[in-house]
């Protein structure tokens, strides 16, 4: 099982200064993007940058919530529950309740679908057995899994190699998000972001 540690996160601040992203994974097939994992504080309301041709998943996880306007009305991102829409609408955010941290999955729904959900303990969560990564990024509690603990905001990455189940106890959530290639014959490249 591969893992990402919150403090090995990287932070790129936003051109227009409104926030601050951190890359967690890309899924590559060939030079092509499959998919991308990211977390963002977003400190500022502004318009979302276009992702024409790519599905977006947006969760909150931190406190607070977010309201996402466009031409058509309004779409509502709570706190911990995953808000699907088009990576090529027109939207521009508002915080109501102030800052927040969100976690950004964009996949290419011509190569992969995409599901997320918040999984609670006492529960296990099972490594995949096929072509599918489900990636768990840790929202309360202590995770445990090969005798190791994971703390809010560290990543894990579960493949079909992998054998241990990720371990929730009672007070324990992440968020849970399953990727599975169209294709499973497909080759795409899991790639954990640098250190």
């Amino acid at each position: 099982m591969q893992k990402l540690r919150r403090k090995d996160l990287i932070g790129v601040p936003w051109k227009n200064g409104g926030g601050i992203t951190r890359n967690i994974a890309t899924g590559m097939r060939g030079d092509a993007l499959a998919w991308r994992i990211s977390r963002a504080d977003v400190d500022m309301e502004g318009p979302f940058s276009n992702f024409e041709g790519l599905t977006r998943i947006l969760t909150v996880v931190s406190d607070h919530s977010m309201e996402l306007r466009h031409d058509d009305g309004v779409l509502h991102a709570h706190s911990w529950t995953p808000l699907k829409f088009d990576g090529g609408l027109e939207v521009v955010s508002h915080l109501p309740d102030g800052p927040l941290t969100d976690l950004n999955l964009m996949f290419d729904p011509t190569l992969c679908r995409a599901h997320a959900k918040v999984s609670r303990g006492p529960d296990q969560i099972a490594p995949p057995t096929d072509q599918s990564i489900c990636v768990l990024h840790v929202l309360q509690g202590t995770p445990q899994s090969e005798a190791q603990g994971f703390g809010v905001g560290d990543s894990l990455f579960l493949t079909s190699s992998d054998q241990a189940p990720v371990v929730l106890d009672q007070g324990d959530a992440v968020l849970e998000i399953l990727i599975q290639p169209l294709d499973q014959s497909a080759d795409i490249r899991l790639c954990i972001a640098e250190r």
